[in-house]
């Protein structure tokens, strides 16, 4: 039997092991909570801290600032405009249903932008930056933020958005801006580089083109929040580079003047300096306004634009191909007197039409210009005194010339992807591309400017600006740049060409300096023979427009301040029956796509010339009677913007 004294030992030892385990167990978990508070507060303090900042602490990127484009006179034509918006990223939205209804309440979305919105949502990833509105007014960008600690997953954000003040005047030559795409990122490093949801980047014209100088760097800002997310202050704010300004050669008011002369019509006007290339206007009609893309265009909008069939979106100046018409006459001219082929008192008799091969050749002037000599075919734009120039000169020869002047080659290389070369044919082209053997009928169409030849608007200014500052060669230009060639050194240039030349000529024996100037000419080259052949035909296109019997004498401007030559041109489009031809249709009976087109190519002051001008209006006509007309007009305001000109292009040589 066990005594009452063994069974308290017995007892006493069981609670002393109880005890002893117990006590273990809380110095086990207290060790343990020591090691674990001991390894949040000091071994992962930077994790935590980080993690309870990034609760606190919000960062966003801000959309880069772009670099603005300004006109000669530094006029902002492509600036920034600053907007508030709305982002939503759709995976951090716990009931992203409630928070649309809220924030359609609150910003008073329409049902139809509403169902845009969550349509756009399903076609994209959850993760995505959902942009609910790219322009909150400041009415609603304060009422979306006094509810944010409602709103939790919005997002408002302070961004930069394109803004093109003088709206269709400049569509074509800077394009327009439109959101990142992903072919956009796939393409570029430095727009995937720089991307925040809303980036725009540029879709076309110089906005695509120095997209790379245009774009920026991303800002930076961060902000203290609270539980619900609602900004309390701002930390930091790191500012982003701007992307860099262009300067452009264009003339804004003169630019407007065009886009006013060509309303309701399809064509193009073009405005270069004969000496350094500086292209003072280009437009091309009709237009659009690009800041229709700014925020997405409609559907509507965008249809009506596309289907319209004047071609709204076609930069007609440097991508529309058209017959130069009666405008090729005074390279034809030149050719001809240059290749030794006529003098300029050769003369044809002019009946109204010539008969070669069983196929008779019509003169614009049904009962004919009676006998003419060169100066007097040009004047009168005689057809039958050209078939049969043409006939003697032969189409490669002509090619040769036409070539030389900037025709069926692209005048701003690189600048434009979509600018066209057109087309100047000869034997060897319609050999090589259509397998076929040249025949004279065609040459003597060629002598016109109709028939395969196809040229741009700007070849066509280029060519008058080369004919009118003497025939010396030109590289047209629509970038302002410091390092430039002044005026005065391009004259300079272009006197020492002339006199080396003209050595060259009487002296083919001469220096060894002389030979290889003459095989390898510099810059600003002269592109003629002998330089009395294009006074020739600058003095024709002067008796053109300002003689009695001048095709555009109406046009005329008598004050020598404004005087101006030129030399009109009317293209068919459509060949004209015989029956049409004696019924002799005035062009308002004709129904608008089988009407003519009309051209006008110009240079003044006649005494010192300095700018050349083209204008094509599609189906326009006569060139007399539409296209030259708008050269009165455009000549007395550009030799009037022609000091205000000089005055800032001699301060930019003072200060460089």
């Amino acid at each position: 039997m066990f005594s009452s004294n063994d069974s308290g030992i017995k007892k006493l030892n069981t609670i002393n092991r109880r005890m002893f385990i117990i006590s273990a167990a809380k110095v086990t978990v207290f060790t343990g909570i020591v090691a674990r508070l001991f390894s949040l507060q000091i071994n992962e303090n930077k994790k935590y801290l980080t993690l309870s900042d990034k609760n606190r602490l919000r960062e966003w990127r801000l959309a880069p600032v772009r670099g603005e484009f300004f006109d000669y006179f530094d006029n902002i034509v492509a600036g920034n405009l600053k907007v508030y918006q709305l982002h939503v990223v759709p995976e951090q939205v716990e009931n992203f249903k409630n928070l649309m209804t809220r924030l359609k309440n609150i910003l008073n979305i329409t049902d139809k932008e509403f169902s845009r919105i969550i349509k756009k949502k399903n076609n994209q990833r959850n993760w995505e930056t959902l942009i609910v509105s790219e322009n909150l007014s400041w009415d609603q960008f304060s009422k979306v933020n006094h509810y944010l600690h409602e709103l939790v997953g919005a997002k408002p954000v302070l961004s930069v958005v394109r803004s093109y003040p003088y709206k269709d005047n400049y569509a074509h030559i800077l394009g327009y801006v439109s959101q990142a795409s992903e072919s956009d990122l796939l393409n570029s490093e430095i727009i995937k580089k720089n991307y925040v949801p809303g980036l725009r980047v540029g879709k076309n014209g110089l906005e695509k083109k120095y997209e790379n100088l245009l774009l920026g760097t991303n800002g930076v800002q961060r902000y203290e929040v609270n539980a619900s997310g609602k900004r309390i202050k701002q930390l930091d704010y790191i500012e982003g580079a701007k992307g860099q300004n262009i300067k452009l050669t264009i003339d804004t008011e003169i630019q407007k003047l065009c886009n006013q002369l060509m309303t309701g019509k399809s064509g193009s006007i073009s405005v270069m300096d004969i000496y350094n290339g500086d292209i003072v206007a280009m437009h091309s009609s009709p237009s659009f306004d690009p800041n229709l893309f700014l925020y997405g265009i409609s559907h509507e909008k965008w249809k009506s634009i596309r289907n319209n069939p004047l071609k709204p979106l076609l930069n007609k100046t440097i991508s529309g191909l058209y017959s130069p018409g009666s405008t090729i006459k005074p390279i034809v001219a030149l050719s001809a007197l240059e290749n030794d082929i006529i003098t300029p008192n050769f003369k044809v008799r002019c009946t109204g039409k010539m008969e070669m091969y069983g196929q008779t050749y019509h003169c614009w002037k049904e009962k004919g210009h009676g006998v003419l000599n060169l100066k007097g075919a040009i004047k009168r734009s005689c057809d039958i005194y050209f078939y049969e120039v043409a006939r003697k000169l032969g189409v490669d020869r002509l090619s040769i010339t036409a070539l030389k002047f900037g025709l069926g080659t692209k005048v701003l290389k690189k600048t434009y992807r979509d600018e066209k070369k057109g087309l100047i044919p000869n034997t060897k082209w319609k050999r090589n591309t259509l397998g076929e053997g040249w025949v004279l009928g065609e040459t003597l169409i060629t002598g016109i400017g109709q028939g395969y030849i196809q040229t741009t608007p700007l070849q066509l200014c280029l060519m008058t600006a080369q004919l009118a500052n003497g025939g010396y060669k030109i590289y047209p230009k629509i970038i302002v740049n410091e390092n430039d060639e002044s005026i005065e050194s391009i004259k300079s240039i272009i006197v020492k060409n002339f006199k080396n030349h003209k050595e060259s000529k009487n002296n083919l024996s001469g220096s060894s300096d002389n030979l290889l100037w003459f095989s390898n000419p510099k810059k600003h080259e002269p592109l003629y023979k002998n330089s009395e052949n294009v006074k020739f035909v600058l003095n024709a296109m002067f008796a053109s427009t300002n003689e009695v019997g001048g095709t555009s004498f109406r046009s005329r401007i008598d004050n020598s301040k404004y005087q101006f030559a030129g030399k009109t041109g009317t293209a068919q489009v459509k060949r004209i029956t015989k029956k049409q031809r004696e019924l002799d249709y005035r062009t308002d009976q004709i129904p608008y796509e089988d009407r003519d087109h009309a051209l006008y190519i110009a240079f003044g002051p006649y005494k010192n010339p300095r700018y050349a001008v083209s204008i094509i209006v599609e189906h326009g006509g006569s060139g007399s009677a539409t296209a030259a007309p708008m050269a009165n007009k455009l000549f007395k305001l550009i030799i009037d913007r022609h000091e205000l000109r000089e005055k800032i292009r001699k301060k930019s040589l003072i200060s460089t």
